[in-house]
């Protein structure tokens, strides 16, 4: 009985670990469900082929006299194969691969550890957290809307939580508040952060008030740091619009073609550096 009892309370003790790790989301949940019941969709089309209820075989015409044939078993491959292995792929991202491209991309600044850091769109504090661990007298603050459609389980309480996990609440700090109309005086901030968030403005005049506050709590001289999925030409044209004559583009030309090429165009990655003038 006894050792059935320690080993009950090994258990328990793992599991509350396990419970206690920070969970940064699923990005885009309703996205990864649609490609995975797309990519099912595919692959039950070409399991009815293989086990033969249907000929596979689309007829179509006469058409000037002449019949098409379209074969729908790779059509069933294609979509099964392509649509469930993206699904695997944005899971694979936004439970690992954001976190490493957190990392990099925040290595892109030489951080003195006293910099005020404003991170826009901070979900469940990926970017934030991130970066309140290379401060010790700085700030880090996160503003969001909250929008679940987004991130899965968006939402405050979820973001403090993950702070708290990650022990750095004595240097971050959390508010419900707009891009397009950020809550603070200009000149505020050393470093802003935003890591997929202005694409989910989709008006293109949104995007450019988005990126105008960027610049207006920017201090001079202070560092823009934007990675987004898309929209690169349209946000260097709204930072010169404002002033910002240093702009960097620093992601991988390869990764950035193969994720281009593999998403068909829907993801074009995008990874800035931007300084404002003195």
């Amino acid at each position: 009985m006894k050792v059935v009892n320690i080993k009950k309370g090994l258990e328990m003790n793992n599991q509350r670990i396990k419970n206690n790790k920070p969970d940064y989301g699923i990005d885009a949940p309703n996205v990864v469900r649609n490609l995975f019941a797309v990519g099912i969709m595919g692959l039950l089309l070409l399991f009815s082929i293989i086990i033969k209820l249907w000929s596979g075989i689309i007829v179509v015409g006469p058409i000037a006299q002449e019949t098409i044939l379209i074969p729908m078993a790779p059509t069933g491959f294609c979509v099964g194969v392509g649509f469930i292995s993206m699904a695997i792929w944005m899971l694979w991202s936004s439970k690992i691969g954001k976190i490493r491209n957190r990392e990099k991309l925040l290595d892109n600044k030489l951080w003195k550890g006293n910099e005020t850091v404003l991170d826009i769109g901070c979900g469940r504090g990926l970017m934030l957290i991130g970066a309140a661990k290379r401060l010790d007298k700085g700030k880090a603050i996160g503003i969001d809307i909250w929008q679940s459609e987004d991130l899965s389980g968006n939402n405050m309480e979820a973001t403090i939580k993950n702070i708290s996990l990650e022990n750095v609440e004595d240097r971050t700090e959390v508010k419900t508040a707009d891009m397009r109309q950020l809550p603070f005086s200009e000149n505020t901030f050393d470093v802003v952060l935003s890591c997929s968030a202005i694409h989910n403005l989709y008006s293109k005049t949104d995007r450019a008030i988005a990126i105008s506050e960027i610049v207006r709590v920017l201090k001079p001289g202070g560092q823009a740091l934007i990675d987004d999925i898309r929209y690169y030409n349209e946000y260097k044209t709204y930072f010169l619009e404002n002033g910002c004559k240093n702009i960097k583009k620093v992601n991988s030309l390869i990764s950035e073609l193969f994720v281009s090429l593999t998403t068909m165009g829907t993801i074009r990655p995008v990874t800035m550096i931007i300084i404002k003038a003195t």
